[in-house]
């Protein structure tokens, strides 16, 4: 039995799971204060505030750090790379610090996982981070040269549950076509062609449906006149299409179950919700183009996944292209601890970066 530490640092929080194989046995949320965070310049600055923070959270459990086999933290805004469990190599550390595609509390996963790891001499890893990059060639073309699509979307997540439903199949994930739906925060919309997500949404630059924080595709002509209006600076753009768009913008809540109560009574809200999942299944029926027409199984997962009646609506809209599974909300820390034990158990080999 392997003991494994899984750290998945937030904006204001920083969560961590201790697990005996894949059975949780101890779970803790740790909240940062906006003025703790705040006397830091930049998210690397941070690292030794938390890994004490973190170490503080299990010497009060009793947990010994001598009992861990591995530290496994969420991977951030690397390089794009493919999907698996990677080692936290000197060039990851470095290019985590530095957040190569941008400042995110989850480029800390890494830093935190090696520095805990590396006095204790066993591995440390990351696992399926938001820029896993599967794309194929034919999707990353934009429409112009001075663009490309990239693939930034819920990859732990997304990987995750499409290994679950794989292996409640007893299907290799490889043998399978499957369309995944990811819908919290964010939202994307990911293909998966034996194994390989060819082509997804990107969840955060703004693209496909829009969510409860984010615009998703807006009309470019509308954009272009927005953004040379000088009304705007480009960080109020930024926030407006990440942060404060989508239910926000349209009804000041993130919250999809206050959206649902606001729908009975309000018929702008009830308009917003339903464009909401309009959305999210034309997004579905792109995929099953890309797919072919041969998807296997579509899975409907994150936090609005609890909904039942969402997913009753999205299962009338597209439930004629596949049969639909639920796995409501994210189960991240049990996703990187899955990560790890897979290479611990020589199921798979720990990638480089």
């Amino acid at each position: 039995m392997y003991k494994i530490l899984v750290i998945n640092p937030g904006s204001t929080s920083t969560k961590i799971g201790v697990f005996e194989d894949e059975t949780l046995v101890f779970e803790k949320t740790l909240r940062h204060s906006t003025e703790e965070i705040a006397q830091f310049e930049s998210i690397a600055d941070q690292k030794d505030f938390r890994k004490k923070v973190v170490l503080d959270a299990l010497q009060e459990a009793n947990i010994s750090l001598d009992s861990l086999a591995a530290v496994v933290g969420r991977g951030g805004l690397l390089k794009p790379i493919v999907s698996g469990t990677y080692e936290t190599t000197e060039e990851l550390l470095k290019d985590s610090v530095h957040g190569v595609q941008g400042e995110h509390a989850s480029n800390l996963g890494a830093i935190l996982a090696h520095d805990i790891a590396a006095p204790l001499h066993i591995p440390s890893y990351i696992v399926d981070p938001v820029c896993v990059d599967e794309l194929s060639d034919v999707a990353r073309i934009s429409g112009s040269p001075a663009f490309e699509r990239t693939s930034i979307f819920h990859a732990l997540n997304q990987k995750a549950v499409a290994k679950r439903y794989a292996k409640e199949k007893g299907t290799p994930y490889a043998d399978l076509n499957l369309i995944v739906v990811h819908m919290g925060g964010g939202v994307s919309v990911g293909a998966h062609d034996h194994g390989r997500v060819v082509d997804v949404c990107n969840a955060l630059d703004g693209d496909g449906a829009f969510s409860p924080e984010r615009v998703g595709g807006v009309p470019n002509g509308q954009l272009i006149k927005l953004c040379f209006s000088g009304k705007y600076t480009q960080k109020e753009i930024t926030k407006m299409f990440v942060g404060n768009g989508g239910f926000n913008a349209y009804l000041g809540t993130n919250d999809m179950r206050e959206v649902a109560k606001m729908a009975k009574t309000d018929p702008k809200a009830k308009l917003v919700r339903e464009a909401f999942i309009y959305q999210v299944c034309k997004d579905v029926g792109a995929m099953a183009t890309v797919l072919c027409g041969k998807v296997d199984q579509i899975i409907l997962t994150g936090g609005i996944a609890y909904g039942q009646d969402v997913c009753d609506e999205i299962k009338a809209r597209v439930g004629f292209i596949a049969p639909i599974t639920v796995y409501p909300g994210e189960d991240e820390l049990l996703a990187l601890a899955q990560g790890a034990l897979r290479v611990l158990k020589g199921e798979e080999k720990a990638l480089k970066y």
